[in-house]
């Protein structure tokens, strides 16, 4: 989904156009407190790969003020922010790619660039969104687990054996053994390396 957030009817309406001809879903908004408002109504849901075009100037609210929002509260990584600007507005447009907008692209710019573009940060948005969703599952999956497969994790996780285990916790190699299978059962995994590399992907 590509959403066009530009003051200019007849500049957002040919972008809309631009991208449903390249098969691209587009929206458009005539205002940055618009396309604000539909996020606070949650009119727009950024659980699907998204983009957002913005143009820099104006009125009311800029196009730089609705990206320190999103940036505030971390929408850009799911949609990542292309913004449209006047010459003059190069400079900002600079300052806001080191701050985490994906590009800029300055009027007249090229269409075919520009859909290149963004098809990249939807492809971009695309991995961030499976990553979140396999980082939630994660969570959810150790939520699942008891107090003592907890434990029993933390020290497979060290690299003890059954036995060492057994020892430590004050039951039996057989217990253990149910656990660990009930861990990697419940964690989706078939060995410690690799509950270790799934946890470690949580960083």
């Amino acid at each position: 989904m590509l959403y066009v957030i530009d003051d200019e009817d007849i500049i957002r309406d040919a972008l809309i156009l631009l991208f449903k001809s390249r098969g691209i879903k587009a929206i458009g908004f005539a205002s940055a407190n618009a396309f604000l408002d539909a996020i606070n109504e949650h009119a727009i849901h950024f659980d699907q790969p998204a983009c957002i075009l913005l143009d820099v100037r104006m009125p009311q609210m800029s196009g730089l003020e609705l990206f320190d929002i999103l940036f505030e509260r971390q929408l850009h990584q799911q949609a990542p922010v292309i913004f449209l600007t006047g010459h003059g507005d190069v400079p900002m447009a600079v300052e806001a790619l080191k701050k985490g907008a994906f590009d800029f692209f300055e009027k007249p710019f090229n269409d075919n660039k520009l859909v290149d573009r963004v098809l990249e940060a939807l492809n971009q948005a695309q991995r961030t969104t499976h990553l979140s969703a396999q980082k939630h599952q994660v969570h959810e999956d150790l939520a699942s687990l008891t107090d003592r497969e907890k434990e029993v994790m933390t020290l497979i996780l060290a690299g003890k054996y059954n036995k060492v285990i057994a020892d430590q916790l004050g039951i039996s190699m057989r217990t253990v053994e149910v656990h660990r299978a009930r861990i990697f059962d419940k964690m989706h995994v078939k060995s410690a390396v690799e509950l270790a590399q799934l946890l470690k992907n949580l960083d």
